[in-house]
């Protein structure tokens, strides 16, 4: 069994075998791949996608017949590929010790393989011929579109080389503008969702010079013919799960050094080429060494059913190349039980049969549930539609699935055939896209957040926004994404609704609470009925719960402050030398934070933010003081002190240390500076002179940052008589 990441390299690698042996396809050596197979009872050799190989290791562990298998491309570090590795050094730890495993690997270290497939485990490093590939760099303009700057590539690449030319995109959607911008030159499309006779057609050498516009899909496991130069953009599609926001999905992202060396060495193969590389050269360095592996960042909820059915479900036990994190794994588990593919005891019947479907289990839901709501094909189409969104040629499901049914495109139509044979339901009595999606993302339900507006919350609480104006009130949205720095989410696919259908979809989501709570600063106490986190009914309560109602109050003060409380000049002085003698005395004294403060509160008269203005916060922090040690607040933290003028003058402590702003002429006669808290704390003096007065010598003054105050120095005054001038308040 040869294990490939793609259906399309599976073909050809058993095509290119088949050929070295003059023999056809289905002899020796045949494959298999999901909706279509060519082995016969001669077959020795097959080749299968990691995933098929995975279904079927799940069905027979032992691997029966099998003697070897040869794990391809490991470099890739596909999620699929990283499971099937770490299953099959199981199953020959516990059931099949003669099982023989291979891996290969353009560039992945090999040691580091070694090590996980056994200690004795040799390294056999193959060299083939490889021509020079000389490396052009070119960066795009300000401003230009990355089609606009491929396109402007190509025609760079078309007018320095001969032969073909092999461009790699990201994506299908790509692939549509590029070939827009090519009109009138022989291109052709090639990727993991054409017919096989399209694929064939890209694989073929032709007369002319052709342009193969690909996806990662002709990195390798096959031979682009004829192809002298390579256009690399430099960009890939992978995984990402943003689990807070409940939104995962392919995003587009820089390749890495080695992804980018690969790609380039397919203008090597045959003769001497070029590859133009769509980035500065300076970028060149800052590539990431190789692929971030899937199982880091891909949403897990199909791993964590591959575990639950082979017995592991947090996969402990098994050798794994990256150990899958914990959190995406919960997340996946959380889900599937949702699904009721998985309980206490582990994966259900039901589990078992969406597993069988070899789709994301959301998908495989959706088909068994929607199929029994409005028969098999059309929950088939629906499914076969979100498992490959790259077909839809529109924002809307229900425009793209019309289009679908029009154009029959074969990748699309196959899918619809294997999918409808493998569910029963009634006939189809009618048509309801939106059930299906709803089905597969209950969460993704979204009700519009304003009238006229493009904004939608979901059911999971993320906001996300249309691309333009939309007249439902409801959608059930297949994909979104977020751009980065961006709270809200992008709707890319979604279903019109209604209320009744997200109801039907999402009973599970239906909530209904009295809820009592701060909003809009203020308390809102109100009976509600929800979809997740979308309101459905409300209405206003007229005696909320109390213990509802003080923990809404002690969320309000926590979020805005004490200073909603009533404050006074006198209370907020007395939090200051509380909290002075907290910090510098230490227990008894507490600590008067806002937290501490509203722990003391008593809330049991107030129902509303007006309640809390008629809260003495002099009397809370009464309250606070410890009993005895409350009598000595004026002698420890006196409000004011007696200066030798006979002034009583407020002492200051916003600042780090207490500070008494005094005039020159009253604070003479002091011989030291005062000193509170028991003596421990010496009090700053910001002394003033008396108005109109000359300056006395630097000896008696001492300038403080420049500033119009200075500070006094008593032992150089004390022969001076005090005289009282106006106090500083």
């Amino acid at each position: 069994m040869v294990a490939e990441p793609r259906r399309l390299a599976a073909r050809a690698a058993a095509a290119r075998m088949s050929e070295l042996l003059g023999e056809p396809v289905g002899g020796t050596v045949g494959y298999a791949v999901r909706g279509d197979r060519r082995t016969s009872k001669q077959t020795r050799v097959e080749v299968v996608t990691s995933g098929l190989l995975l279904r079927r290791l799940q069905h027979d562990p032992e691997l029966a017949n099998v003697d070897t298998v040869l794990l391809d491309e490991c470099h890739e570090r596909h999620l699929d590929a990283d499971l099937l590795l770490a299953l099959l050094l199981d199953a020959r730890a516990g059931l099949r010790p003669d099982l023989k495993i291979l891996a290969t690997s353009a560039t992945v270290a090999a040691q580091r393989l070694a090590q996980l497939l056994g200690d004795d485990t040799p390294v056999i490093e193959a060299k083939a011929r490889i021509f020079p590939v000389e490396t052009t760099y070119v960066p795009p303009a300000r401003g230009e579109r990355l089609e606009q700057h491929v396109a402007r590539t190509v025609h760079k690449a078309l007018s320095e080389t001969d032969g073909d030319l092999l461009v790699f995109l990201p994506g299908v959607g790509e692939i549509r503008r590029v070939t827009e911008r090519l009109k009138g030159l022989n291109v052709l499309p090639l990727h993991g969702r054409l017919s096989a006779k399209a694929q064939d057609e890209a694989l073929k050498p032709g007369p002319h010079q052709r342009i193969v516009l690909a996806t990662a899909v002709a990195e390798s496991s096959l031979t682009v013919p004829g192809v002298r130069a390579v256009v690399d953009a430099g960009l890939a599609r992978s995984p990402r799960a943003d689990h807070r926001r409940g939104l995962s999905g392919l995003v587009t992202t820089r390749v890495s050094a080695a992804v980018a060396d690969q790609r380039a060495g397919r203008a090597g193969r045959e003769a001497p080429g070029r590859v133009y590389r769509c980035w500065p050269e300076h970028e060149q360095a800052t590539l990431p060494r190789y692929p971030e592996p899937e199982i880091r960042t891909a949403e897990l909820t199909r791993l964590a059913l591959e575990l639950a059915c082979w017995g592991t479900p947090d996969g402990s036990g098994l050798a794994w190349w990256d150990q899958p994190p914990a959190g995406a794994l919960a997340a996946g588990q959380s889900t599937l039980k949702a699904l009721g593919a998985l309980d206490a005891n582990g994966v259900t019947d039901r589990g078992r049969r969406i597993a069988e479907l070899g789709l994301h289990p959301r998908l495989g839901r959706a088909l068994l549930d929607g199929a029994q709501e409005l028969g098999a094909r059309p929950a088939a189409e629906v499914v076969a539609l979100l498992d490959d969104d790259s077909v839809a040629r529109s924002s809307d499901v229900d425009t793209a699935l019309r289009q679908l049914r029009q154009d029959r495109p074969h990748s699309w139509q196959r899918e619809v055939q294997r999918l409808t044979k493998l569910v029963t339901g009634p006939d189809a009595t009618r048509d309801d896209p939106a059930l299906v999606v709803a089905l597969a993302h209950p969460e993704r339900l979204a009700k519009r957040r304003e009238p006229g507006s493009r904004s939608y919350l979901m059911a999971g609480g993320t906001a996300v926004e249309t691309d333009g104006p939309n007249d439902s009130e409801w959608l059930a949205v297949a994909v979104a994404d977020r751009e980065p720095g961006r709270a809200h989410g992008k709707v890319r696919l979604a279903a019109r609704a209604d209320q009744e259908l997200a109801e039907r979809a999402a009973p599970a989501l239906l909530s209904e609470a009295d809820e009592v709570i701060w909003a809009t600063g203020d308390i809102v106490a109100r009976h509600v009925r929800r979809l997740g986190s979308i309101v459905l009914v409300e209405r206003p309560i007229a005696r909320p719960d109390p213990d509802q109602l003080r923990e809404a109050l002690t969320a309000g003060l926590h979020r805005e402050g004490v200073g909603l409380l009533r404050w006074t000049q006198d209370a907020t002085r007395q939090r200051q030398r509380m909290e002075f003698l907290h910090a510098h005395l230490g227990d008894p004294w507490p600590e008067v934070s806002d937290d501490a403060i509203i722990r003391n509160l008593d809330l049991s008269a107030a129902r509303k933010r007006a309640d809390l203005a008629n809260i003495s916060a002099q009397h809370v922090l009464q309250t606070m003081l410890p009993w005895p040690a409350a009598a000595r607040l004026d002698e420890l933290a006196p409000d004011r002190l007696e200066v030798p003028s006979g002034s009583k003058i407020r002492v200051d402590y916003t600042a780090e240390g207490p500070v008494l702003p005094v005039k020159v002429q009253e604070a003479f006669g002091w011989t030291e500076t005062p000193r509170i808290a028991d003596g421990r704390v010496p009090v700053l003096l910001h002394c003033s002179p008396p108005p109109d007065a000359p300056w006395p010598s630097p000896a008696i003054w001492r300038v403080s940052g420049g500033r119009a105050t200075r500070r006094c120095a008593p032992s150089c005054a004390a022969a001076i008589r005090s005289t009282p001038g106006r106090r500083i308040r």
